[in-house]
């Protein structure tokens, strides 16, 4: 049997919301709102407050749901892929069996949520809902977090029994006194997260981040953490210089780019661990070297690193919208969950007065991993992307221009309103 959904309009939506706000303020006309079972994709929910509102099932890939309160809200088996959940409150929420695969959930309230497993669901005869087994065997969906943005969420108390979070951004996250046997958090960003006096028996934390991961009194029976990062070291070197030195070494450098490389000297920050930089951005790091270094969870919202050489990077979890690294190289860079949201990552173009040849430096990510990067709007015209993991990227109005993807992962990418004119496109 298929499930059936009803399409909503934005206008019929905040008519529900309307109603539902009277029905909680117990005036006439008014009514608890009703979702199961509806397609609201790309929907607006913005601020809305739907306290106890039943989703169940339904689709809300891409919807807007930050500032909300859905406080006892039932997202029981939702869609929730790419959703924006920034800022919102799901206290108390049942979340079992939900995809929110890439969803933002930074500086949400989800605290003593449920999110364990749950069941497939279908209308059974009648209109009622009824539940049925997976038709590859008994398993019940796990609720799915993979490559979720979920930085300074409040996960306190929750029930998460065979969660999936691997590869998502758990930096600050509070996570105490919660249920997480079983959990997949292999690859998570699980930084300054604090778990304690949880239960994580035969909990997978495979290669996971956990420099200040704070795990007092945990049930740990059978944790598997091979691989993980669990000291300052693994990041790379200390960064100890000062303020006032850093500011002599960007002064040098300023003078070798002003004079072609006669004076001053190129700034070489290859293999350290810049994290503890928090003003970064406002350098100018124009053909900066930082070859292998760690720049995880910083913000370089608007920085300008053109011409720089940034191969094995860590760029994990940063926020690099609006910047501009036109014509830089980023070849076998850790680029996971980084949102480029509007920058320009586009060629360099040198021209001589007089020669008709323009000569093209183009932006190079071969290698990279771009896993469930933000790539919305970003331009990436005459890019090398050759064996670039772009899986579950957010490439909405991308343009990718005569960019070359020769072997790269498009695995669930959105591509949606993408330019492609002249791309080399992999073969899949």
């Amino acid at each position: 049997m298929s499930i059936n959904y009803e399409k909503l309009s934005q206008t019929e939506l905040d008519d529900i919301i309307f109603k539902h706000n009277k029905f909680m303020k117990g005036q006439m006309g008014g009514a608890r709102a009703q979702l199961k079972f509806k397609e609201m994709s790309k929907l607006d929910f913005r601020g809305s407050d739907l306290t106890g509102a039943d989703f169940t099932a339904s689709i809300l890939t891409d919807a807007n749901l930050s500032g909300g309160n859905f406080t006892n809200g039932i997202f029981y088996g939702c869609d929730l892929h790419q959703a924006n959940l920034e800022n919102a409150i799901f206290r108390r929420a049942d979340f079992r069996g939900a995809y929110i695969a890439g969803a933002n959930l930074s500086n949400a309230d989800l605290a003593a949520a449920d999110l364990r497993e749950g069941k497939i669901l279908e209308r059974g005869k009648g209109g009622m809902i009824i539940e049925r087994d997976a038709p590859t065997g008994h398993q019940n969906p796990k609720t799915v977090l993979t490559g979720a943005r979920m930085s300074q969420t409040n996960l306190s108390g929750i029930r998460a029994v065979s969660a999936d979070f691997s590869d998502a951004d758990l930096s600050g996250v509070l996570m105490q006194g919660a249920d997480l046997r079983k959990v997949n958090f292999k690859g998570a960003n699980l930084s300054q997260t604090d778990l304690s006096g949880s239960d994580l028996r035969e909990s997978n934390m495979q290669n996971a981040i956990m420099t200040g991961t704070i795990m007092e009194q945990i049930e740990s029976q059978g944790l598997d953490d091979t691989g993980a990062i669990k000291e300052d070291a693994g990041m790379g070197k200390a960064f100890t210089t000062s303020e006032a030195d850093l500011n002599a070494l960007i002064k040098e450098h300023v003078k070798w780019i002003t004079t072609i490389g006669k004076e001053g000297r190129q700034l070489d920050l290859s293999g350290y661990d810049l994290r503890k930089i928090i003003n970064l951005k406002q350098y100018p790091l124009t053909a900066l070297i930082a070859k292998k270094s760690s720049f995880l969870n910083l913000d370089l919202k608007g920085i300008h690193m053109q011409s720089a050489i940034l191969d094995g990077a860590d760029f994990r979890d940063c926020n690099m919208s609006r910047s501009d690294l036109r014509g830089s190289s980023l070849a076998g860079a850790n680029l996971s969950r980084t949102d480029f949201t509007g920058a320009n990552l586009g060629a360099l173009v040198f021209e001589k007065r007089g020669d008709p040849e323009k000569k093209l430096q183009r932006l190079n990510l071969s290698g990279a991993n771009l896993r469930y990067a933000q790539l919305i709007g970003t331009n990436l015209s005459d890019a090398i992307l050759t064996g670039a993991d772009l899986s579950y990227a957010n490439l909405h109005n991308v343009d990718l221009r005569r960019a070359d993807l020769t072997g790269a992962i498009l695995t669930d990418a959105n591509l949606e309103g993408a330019r492609t004119e002249g791309a080399t496109l992999p073969a899949s």
